[in-house]
């Protein structure tokens, strides 16, 4: 039992560790750390170290309506005040990086098994092949991929457990080495040109169209985004209410793919983009897209708390199989970043768009570059788009070699 349990104190923990950050980010010993250290890495682990110690809970109900309200409000700010033309000139190289990465998590499942596959039990391929979904496209297709392969819940317990400690792991060292990107392009002979100007660009438009942010213009953004989070939440669950029962019937796997949440990741950033090519993506000149990233950095401490570290004594096998897993995707990704020369940003992007999906694909992408969260939701949402086929092929191979 942890210490607190009122959803109120667990916001405002979370709340307090983003204050306390960025507040010490800004002194002198903070600004010596950070450069070292990126600040986000602290927000993320901080609450991680606070659940693991007993103070904080890793289940709430504060993350679930961080999830579905705070995340949501986040990604359609964050969207609606992006200038998408510029973001699109990123180029193909980010979606071709994402997909390597993809195949790098369908084949190192297998691989990984084979390795280790004398040591689990029977089923163990049937609890990987639902991680496999949560690896490629984010936690909405895991339960899909569990279904799919009819998973046995004793199975599925260790799995989230690796899960998270592998793959937030992965997520925190993505973290670190943004510190160093530069270094890392300059080895891999990467020209991160055309990523610097597209931030330069998005960071010119708020500081050419500057002005003081008034209680008006802070109330438009808490508003319509707060009624955007709500109204595309019922809608979302209203229309897989709807939907999902007819393409259950007719396309199983494909339903299988739409689940709640992604159809309120899909809502929430289609209106969002919808709205950027209108007038109101001009209160950004206001500063609205710091109202986004707060709420995103607020969310980012519900993650990093559900990520209890004691659990991985729990699980010693299965830890070295997803540990060596992601170990094959970091390897695919390197190789194909090597021979097509891709900034580390894109390989960041495209790995977590994999890992973790929409809900923390654009944490990383503002670790790299303050204004290019837009990018880590678009990636992460086609992650989720491909999640289930490329993890039934996972699952396919998975059995394969089980014998």
């Amino acid at each position: 039992m942890s210490s607190l349990q009122d959803p109120m104190a667990v916001f405002t923990f979370c709340a307090c560790v983003c204050a306390f950050i960025f507040w010490i980010a800004d002194t002198g010993i903070g600004k010596k750390v950070f450069s070292i250290i990126p600040s986000v890495v602290f927000i993320y682990y901080l609450p991680t170290i606070a659940s693991t110690v007993g103070f904080l809970p890793t289940v709430s109900p504060t993350y679930d309506w961080m999830r579905d309200y705070l995340l949501s409000f986040s990604i359609f700010i964050l969207m609606m005040t992006a200038d998408i033309p510029t973001i699109l000139k990123i180029g193909p190289k980010a979606l071709v990086i994402m997909l390597i990465g993809t195949a790098g998590v369908v084949i190192g499942g297998p691989m990984a098994f084979l390795i280790f596959e004398k040591w689990l039990p029977p089923d163990t391929w049937k609890g990987l092949a639902a991680l496999s979904g949560s690896w490629i496209g984010g936690g909405a297709n895991f339960a899909a991929i569990k279904e799919s392969v009819s998973a046995p819940d004793s199975i599925i317990g260790p799995i989230i457990i690796v899960d998270t400690a592998v793959g937030y792991t992965w997520m925190g060292v993505l973290l670190v080495l943004s510190n160093y990107q530069r270094l890392i392009d300059k080895w891999n002979h990467a020209n991160s040109d055309v990523l610097q100007d597209i931030d330069r660009r998005l960071q010119d438009f708020q500081e050419k169209e500057s002005k003081p942010l008034t209680l008006k213009d802070a109330s438009i953004v808490l508003g319509i985004g707060f009624f955007v989070a709500v109204v595309c939440r019922n809608l979302a669950l209203w229309f897989h209410g709807i939907v999902n029962p007819v393409m259950s019937a007719a396309f199983p796997q494909l339903a299988s793919i739409f689940t709640y949440f992604t159809w309120l990741m899909i809502f929430v950033s289609t209106l969002g983009i919808g709205l950027s090519f209108t007038g109101l993506r001009k209160i950004e000149a206001t500063g609205a897209s710091k109202f986004g990233y707060i709420a995103l950095y607020l969310f980012m401490t519900s993650i990093g708390a559900k990520a209890n570290l004691a659990g991985i004594l729990n699980a010693p096998v299965l830890l070295l199989v997803g540990a060596v897993w992601i170990f094959i995707h970091i390897a695919c990704l390197l190789v194909g970043a090597r021979l097509l020369k891709v900034p580390l940003f894109l390989v960041a992007i495209g790995s977590q768009a994999n890992i973790g999906g929409a809900a923390s694909a654009p944490i990383v992408a503002t670790a790299y570059y303050s204004s290019m969260a837009p990018v880590g939701v678009l990636m992460g949402i086609f992650g989720y788009l491909i999640g289930n086929y490329a993890a039934l092929v996972c699952a396919f191979l998975l059995r394969l070699v089980s014998g």
